[in-house]
């Protein structure tokens, strides 16, 4: 299999493409921004441990340029993408809202409508515990209601899952 993980040097990401790497039979594409809203050190090292398999092929690459995106998807004939690129944080989202709109609504749309147009077989999206609120009811189930969010970062991840 041929499959794609936005948001590769990541903490999930990074873990996925490990696993994903188990199975000799699967080319694992990594792609990430490397931002630095976490230590850009910390994952140049994961994506350095990544790379010293020769299936998984690491491109520095923003959800939020389609165009560089499109040729990605274009050259790489893909067969799964898995959407963990975002950017993460509650608070931050309320100081820096254009960022959210920009990377978890726009940067997602890129990568969801690109999935349709090249026929991606399978599309998998992580959201996030903060769609549910504030919740008092634990455990959480996935039935349970969205619809209100306390923060940009959770409206985001919950217009997503819409």
């Amino acid at each position: 299999m041929r499959i794609l993980v936005t948001g590769c040097a990541g903490f999930i990401g990074y873990h996925l493409c490990k696993d994903l790497l188990i199975n000799k039979k699967n080319s694992v594409f990594g792609i990430d921004n490397l931002n630095n809203y976490y230590d850009v050190t910390i994952k140049k090292n994961r994506l350095k441990e990544l790379k010293t398999n020769k299936m998984f092929f690491f491109n520095k690459i923003d959800i939020k340029n389609e165009k560089i995106l499109e040729n990605f998807f274009k050259k790489n004939k893909l067969d799964i993408v898995i959407n963990l690129a975002a950017q993460a944080g509650v608070r931050y989202s309320i100081e820096n809202p254009k960022t959210y709109i920009q990377n978890n609504i726009n940067g997602f749309f890129n990568v969801i409508d690109l999935s349709t147009k090249y026929k991606i077989k399978h599309f998998i999206y992580a959201s996030t515990s903060s769609v549910y609120g504030n919740t008092k009811k634990f455990p959480i189930k996935e039935t349970d209601n969205t619809d209100f969010p306390l923060s940009l970062y959770a409206a985001t991840k919950k217009s997503n899952e819409v």
